[in-house]
């Protein structure tokens, strides 16, 4: 088994979202969570033998169709040794274009369809536990991979003190077909800062939720850059590029091991 283990998306050397990459690891679902549950990193990708590696991700708790701060993770590695610049996904088989720059790794992808969910201010207002009036524009349902209630505010306080009730946001997110809020603020010209809220753990907040801020790209229709997890210690920055009707989704990589 080859262990690599890469900080991902961070807006500073030695920051940045932890992911593994295993190669040659467990072979069943179940070993691979097990695995998984045992790391101290945010989530894991199991690559697949041959030319396009088939591209299989855990985080401790469960199985995901894809995270992009572990794609970014496999991306250096498969491309630091010359290797097709495209995965597959092990669940539902998404294509995947990788891309190596100077400033780091990017993960290109599609936007794809969503459940249809009527989610207007006031439900917002119910899942985070605030008032309808705080929305800079109306939350809309997005996905290049996994299915986000995106939700801006107006003003950046009310993002940084933002203590939403979790399990109505997971029961909610489970009776919908939606993997959480993605909750952001414009802080610039194409510049936001977000928060993720996918857990009943508070201390499990996501410093940096590729597929959020891909879709929020996919949706406002231009590249962004994303500041997310400074609060948690964990201070990262996501790029975004629109080529056509892909969304790359990058940011800096760094090798921890090896």
């Amino acid at each position: 088994m080859r262990i690599h283990q890469l900080r991902c998306f961070g807006a500073f050397p030695g920051t940045g979202n932890v992911a593994m990459v295993i190669e040659d690891g467990p072979a069943t679902p179940a070993a691979r969570q097990a695995f998984a549950a045992a790391q101290d990193c945010s989530a894991c990708v199991f690559l697949g033998p041959g030319d396009i590696a088939e591209a299989d991700y855990y985080y401790p708790h469960t199985r995901s169709p894809l995270c992009l701060h572990a794609t970014l993770a496999a991306a250096h590695v498969l491309l630091a040794r010359g290797a097709p610049p495209l995965l597959v996904t092990a669940m539902h088989g998404q294509r995947v274009r990788l891309l190596g720059t100077d400033a780091g790794c990017f993960a290109g992808v599609q936007r794809q369809a969503v459940p249809s969910v009527l989610a207007d201010a006031d439900c917002v207002a119910w899942l985070l536990g605030t008032d309808a009036a705080a929305l800079a524009w109306a939350p809309v349902v997005a996905s290049v991979g996994s299915p986000k209630l995106l939700i801006a505010l107006r003003e950046r306080s009310a993002l940084a003190t933002l203590a939403p009730p979790l399990a109505r946001i997971v029961e909610w997110g489970k009776a919908h077909g939606i993997n959480g809020c993605y909750v952001v603020c414009q802080i610039g010209e194409d510049t936001y800062e977000g928060r993720n809220f996918n857990h009943l753990d508070p201390a499990r907040e996501d410093p940096a939720t590729g597929v959020a801020a891909g879709a929020l790209s996919a949706v406002l229709g231009r590249p962004l850059t994303v500041f997310q997890g400074a609060a948690l210690g964990t201070p990262c920055r996501i790029v975004t590029r629109i080529e056509g009707e892909t969304v790359f989704v990058g940011g800096a990589t760094e090798l921890i091991i090896g």
